[in-house]
């Protein structure tokens, strides 16, 4: 870490709170942040986070046993707050002493926060504007994800750099605050590190790293995309709501959007209630995921990934991956240090 002295100095701080050498969090990708390469993040001096997505209690719990045999660094687990085992879940992380749990995918429930912290973990949550943030601080909230809508997977409508500036002056001072969406060279760690970030979540950087389980064809199809390739699902009508998803255009993105149409005129034509016109669009995607990332279905799958795609181009290892954005960042730094010097 002497070589990175100016970005370690900046990331002390999330450093410390999550007990890793650096402040880069992997964004919780399910199917993907599994115990392979959460573990080889943690080993690296990452800070890896296992996803927890639509698993049962079960499996969460040989999930984080089999990581745990991988690594004796910190890891955390993030849980989507709308599971309906919540609960029995945060129970999971508490039996098996995990350090950090990050609630994503809306508003913690009542007593979700305090549930995690009576085991002793440390909590992180999304906040997608500067009110929602503060009272997630003063609900309990340890520290912040602020993510902009360049991220994989499910997305906001506002870009990182707009939310940094929206957030990061008003709280960074006194809190945790982690910056992630679109973030793939170290020069853009240096920045949002001198805005006041505590550290960076960075997930598509990491989905194609030797260690992770992606099947090849996943991978591949990675490697051919440019940043206008990752583009946001579409919402065709706005009686059949969708949840913005950012992933690779393919025949599947394609079938989506005939669908909605489709369902649409089935609804006006009396064909299909607005019951079942709904479940109609929210069953389409079902198991999409899966089908790109472990059966390498890449026509048809989701294949979800953010904008920063362009600048994965071949398969690294994850210690690779993470001393080049480190080597990026301190040189971005010293640069910016000689010409205030200069300057001066």
């Amino acid at each position: 870490m002497i070589a990175h002295s100016k970005t370690s100095a900046l990331m002390a701080r999330g450093s410390e709170f999550l007990g890793s050498e650096t402040a880069i969090l992997c964004g919780a990708m399910s199917w993907v942040s599994e115990r392979n390469l959460v573990s080889a993040i943690s080993n690296a001096g990452g800070f890896g986070v296992i996803a927890c997505g639509a698993m049962t209690p079960a499996l969460l719990d040989a999930e984080i046993a089999a990581t745990r045999a991988l690594t004796d660094k910190p890891f955390g687990v993030n849980l989507i707050t709308m599971h309906p085992q919540l609960f029995e879940l945060i129970a999971v992380c508490g039996r098996h002493a995990v350090s950090h749990v990050v609630l994503a995918g809306g508003i913690p429930p009542k007593g979700s926060v305090e549930a995690i912290r009576e085991h002793g973990a440390k909590v992180i949550c999304f906040a997608p504007t500067l009110a929602l943030g503060k009272k997630l601080l003063r609900s309990g909230a340890d520290a912040l994800v602020i993510e902009g809508m360049e991220a994989g997977g499910h997305i906001g409508p506002v870009s990182t750099s707009v939310l940094a500036q929206e957030i990061l002056p008003s709280l960074a001072a006194e809190h945790l605050v982690f910056v992630a969406g679109g973030i793939g060279r170290g020069e853009a760690i240096a920045g949002y590190l001198e805005m006041g970030a505590a550290g960076v979540q960075l997930g598509t950087r990491f989905a194609c790293a030797s260690e992770s389980i992606a099947h090849p064809a996943f991978k591949k199809a990675f490697f051919r995309a440019s940043a206008r390739d990752a583009i946001a699902s579409v919402q065709v009508d706005p009686r059949l709501p969708v949840i913005p998803v950012r992933a690779l255009r393919n025949k599947g993105t394609e079938e989506f959007t005939a669908k909605q149409i489709e369902v649409a005129r089935r609804l006006d034509a009396g064909e299909v209630d607005m019951g079942e016109a709904q479940l109609a669009i929210e069953h389409f995607w079902a198991g999409a995921l899966r089908r790109a990332v472990i059966d390498g279905d890449v026509e048809s799958g989701s294949i979800m990934a953010g904008q920063s795609v362009g600048m994965v181009t071949s398969e690294e290892p994850v210690a690779q991956i993470i001393a080049a954005l480190m080597a990026e960042s301190e040189a971005a730094l010293d640069h910016r240090a000689g010409a205030r010097s200069i300057a001066a």
